[in-house]
């Protein structure tokens, strides 16, 4: 006899998303396809408050100074974030780098705190504040919501219970890590437009970090640059396929959207999808899809060359060597 999810991974193949992008005016489907996906993510349910700035400590490092602040991103919640400012460089670019399933923020600074995160963060170019920084941007870790400072421990994230809590209240996990992005960048805006070239903020994240990168890239615009990375996929190959974190679902998503059409939303940023050839849980074949799809969407509007597919010979990982070079071509050329 089959099993309940067996059949709704049959039933969920079968979905066509009925807002999904298929042609026509880009711009008009643009403002429509935003603002439901806000609705499905629960924006509404979030109100801006007084920042409250801390600066928490500020040194020198090698090659950088760090400034580690938190923010209160809505009432009663304070977000963790490190700040890391090349040596030598007036006003860079910033790349705001949000880690993925993991540990805690400490991974995107190449900082191991737990058993494992050393090999995690060598074998997976996961130190993305590090890299940034050597690749001449400023880079800002925030601690995403149920990692490490923000609800992990030594055990990883602890997702579901919170995700469920949000559901009850009509709120999402990615809405929530969408809305913390947001109002880091009212902060960066606020608190540190002399130090940062704020018309140039990107974002970049590896699996459950590129996951909500493209969320932050389909609804924020004040994003020039996305590079998601192992995080787009059809939802019937990835998410809809296997076993996954609850963070990753989004209730009746599919009735509307698939991920090219997060994709499409982000137009004309620059969009850089980063996958691994070998990823088994957001599958190539999957992820080609969706990047065909969104290609197609941006070309519609002739900006074609400002996305790009980066096939990484390996796994469910981030390709740093891959992918930076594709980030300076589109940010200083």
């Amino acid at each position: 006899m089959k099993s309940a999810y067996e059949h709704n991974k049959e039933l969920i193949k079968r979905v066509t998303p009925s807002m999904s992008y298929d042609g026509g005016d880009l711009q008009k489907w643009r403002v429509a396809a935003k603002n439901k996906l806000a609705q499905l993510l629960g924006m509404d349910k979030f109100e801006r408050v007084n920042p409250e700035f801390n600066v928490e400590y500020q040194k020198k490092i090698d090659g950088a100074t760090e400034i580690r602040f938190t923010y209160q991103s809505e009432a009663g919640y304070r977000v963790p974030c490190h700040l890391l400012l090349p040596d030598g460089i007036e006003k860079p670019p910033l790349m705001i780098c949000l880690q993925g399933h993991s540990k805690g923020m400490h991974i995107s600074l190449g900082r191991p705190k737990f058993e494992g995160d050393e090999k995690s963060i060598s074998e997976g170019d996961r130190d993305f504040c590090v890299r940034a920084v050597k690749e001449g941007f400023a880079a800002v870790s925030l601690e995403q919501r149920n990692f490490g400072e923000c609800g992990g421990d030594e055990n990883g994230p602890r997702c579901y219970e919170s995700t469920m809590t949000a559901l009850l209240m009509g709120r999402t996990t990615v809405g929530e890590r969408v809305w913390d992005v947001s109002r880091l960048i009212d902060v960066i805006e606020n608190e540190f437009a002399d130090k940062i070239d704020t018309k140039n903020i990107c974002c970049m994240g590896n699996s459950g970090g590129g996951t909500a990168t493209v969320y932050v890239a389909a609804l924020e615009d004040r994003i020039v640059l996305a590079m998601p990375s192992c995080a787009m996929c059809t939802f019937k190959d990835s998410i809809g396929a296997m076993t996954h974190c609850s963070c990753n679902y989004v209730p009746k998503i599919s009735e509307y959207f698939d991920m090219n059409d997060l994709m499409a939303m982000a137009c004309p940023k620059y969009f850089i999808q980063v996958s691994g050839i070998e990823d088994t849980i957001f599958p190539l074949f999957g992820a080609e899809q969706v990047y065909e799809k969104g290609k197609q969407a941006y070309e519609s509007l002739g900006n074609g060359h400002r996305c790009t597919l980066v096939k990484g010979n390996g796994g469910h990982r981030f390709y740093a060597d891959d992918a930076w070079p594709i980030v300076h071509k589109y940010i200083f050329n």
